[in-house]
């Protein structure tokens, strides 16, 4: 099951990366961007420190940027630091309520930290924020079969496949794990 996790994670490590960075105001934009893509690049790297002092610069150039909190908290996870990860997601939703990635990852968060009913509210919303997005459906599916909802997870697990996970999973609709 850690295996399984590990490679969700990656996977919204991916997606989130792709989701681009939001842009800051001020004169200093440029380089908060820059700061913002070079963490991306630490955290692809395992280089997770480093990764999370860029975000702390982003963000002393803009408090209000929910990308760089976001971020933080996917370098956060990584270390196994779930708390902080935990807030810096929330920070981001606080910042940015329609920011359907933070809800995805702080519900990832959720799920494995064992908080399933705060991993079903969240992929929830990421699903009502962004219907496209597979992710919450994986672990939104995890935290049902926890609780023995084998068919909902099911569901939920299918719905990703149609959304793309089975590439990534190396399967086809035709062989979802619930057939």
């Amino acid at each position: 099951m850690k295996l399984f996790l590990r490679i969700i994670f990656n996977i919204f490590l991916i997606l989130t990366i792709l989701a681009g960075c939001a842009t800051a105001e001020g004169i200093k934009e440029t380089d908060q961007i820059t700061l913002i893509n070079q963490g991306v690049v630490f955290i692809k790297e395992g280089q997770y420190d480093r990764a999370i002092a860029y975000f702390n610069k982003a963000i002393d150039i803009n408090a209000r940027d929910a990308v760089a909190y976001n971020n933080r908290g996917i370098a956060y996870t990584e270390k196994g630091q779930y708390d902080k990860a935990i807030s810096d997601c929330s920070k981001a939703i606080e910042i940015n309520p329609g920011y359907a990635m933070a809800y995805n990852n702080r519900g990832f968060v959720y799920t494995i930290t064992s908080q399933y009913n705060k991993a079903i509210a969240d992929a929830i919303m990421a699903i009502k924020l962004n219907p496209s997005l597979y992710q919450p459906y994986i672990f939104r599916g995890i935290a049902y079969s926890v609780r023995d909802q084998y068919d909902t997870a099911c569901s939920d697990w299918k719905r990703a496949c149609e959304l793309g996970a089975c590439k990534f999973f190396e399967i086809s609709k035709n062989n979802c794990i619930c057939q």
